[in-house]
């Protein structure tokens, strides 16, 4: 299949994109890079340097490569960074994305396939959570994403388009290739691996009094290759709706400081600060509608093996990647 990928030099796209190639697919990558690196791009894709601001760039590298899928990872996703610049987070998860959709209806586009977040929910209503929870996000971040997840709906109903939408959990792990380096890092297993890097001397608990076993956050740690895999799934015809990604069970970050320790054999000092506006106290993927609807089933749901591939990868590429 040809396929066209926005974001592909990004963390979870150029694992993608990997998994993409690897699968016999056909691969066009997109990304203007102010937030991927050209280095995490698959030698054998084709790579188009993007700039959506200029009038009909993204237009034409759509209709330029006449893809039968498009999978659309390109976004804003710092949550803080939204709620002081909520306009860079419409223009681009929204408006940008706007372009795109209309680019995919007008070159023929079969298969969308969507990454959204579980930040369109908002504080859950229960936990594991699952896709029927009302969606009430809370920053401009999650809003941005639940209102392209509604712009793909229309777009069903009216140009035919068949979607499938990814509601993320925590993405995490690494392929022997590719593994993570954002500008700005705020995922909870990188950071903490930079202290057996050298690269910092203490990780941060935000809170820890929160209602939980051990008084810290329990998030759901969903290997990269997964998630990857779940893409690959979505392309079949016929594959529609709003699915969970994640592994349907939680760690706290006391539990994943214990295994970066494990894995890595080196202490790691942790300082305890107060709790973080936002932050609710569990938040774990019920993911059965993707395992039953789409024959997903996740082959690295251990943290042992999330944590081992991160540090394998943070290991040969100490300062990420070259460019």
């Amino acid at each position: 299949m040809n396929v066209f990928v926005t974001g592909g030099a990004g963390y979870i796209g150029s694992v993608c994109v990997e998994e993409l190639i690897k699968a016999g697919h056909q691969v066009t990558v997109y990304d203007n890079l102010s937030e991927g690196h050209r280095s995490a791009v698959d030698s054998r894709a084709k790579f188009i340097l993007g700039h959506p601001e200029k009038e009909n760039d993204l237009r034409n590298a759509v209709l330029s490569t006449k893809p039968e899928a498009i999978l659309h990872f390109a976004a804003s996703t710092l949550v803080g960074e939204s709620m002081t610049d909520p306009g860079k987070y419409f223009h681009n998860n929204v408006c940008n994305g706007l372009t795109l959709l209309n680019a995919a209806v007008e070159a023929g586009v079969k298969k969308f396939v969507f990454s959204s977040t579980c930040a369109t929910y908002g504080p859950p209503d229960k936990v594991p959570m699952t896709e029927d929870l009302p969606q009430r996000p809370i920053n401009p971040y999650g809003e941005s994403k639940l209102m392209f997840e509604k712009m793909l709906n229309w777009y069903h109903q009216v140009h035919k388009l068949e979607f499938v939408a990814f509601r993320y959990f925590n993405a995490a792990g690494a392929s022997e290739q590719f593994g993570e380096h954002h500008r700005i890092e705020t995922h909870l297993i990188p950071n903490i691996l930079k202290v057996p890097l050298g690269q910092s001397k203490q990780c941060d608990i935000y809170g820890t009094d929160y209602p939980t076993p051990d008084g810290t956050c329990i998030r759901d740690y969903i290997h990269i290759i997964d998630l990857a895999q779940a893409h690959m799934l979505a392309l079949a015809p016929g594959k529609q709706g709003f699915y969970n990604l994640g592994n349907g069970d939680g760690y706290s970050v006391r539990q994943v400081i214990e295994m970066c320790e494990k894995v890595s054999g080196t202490k790691i000092p942790a300082i305890e600060k107060p709790r973080r506006p936002g932050d609710p106290p569990k938040l774990v993927a019920g993911a059965d509608k993707a395992i039953r609807e789409l024959g997903w089933k996740p082959q690295y749901p251990k943290l042992q093996d999330i944590v081992t591939t991160a540090w394998n990868w943070h290991k040969q590429h100490p300062n990420g990647y070259s460019d």
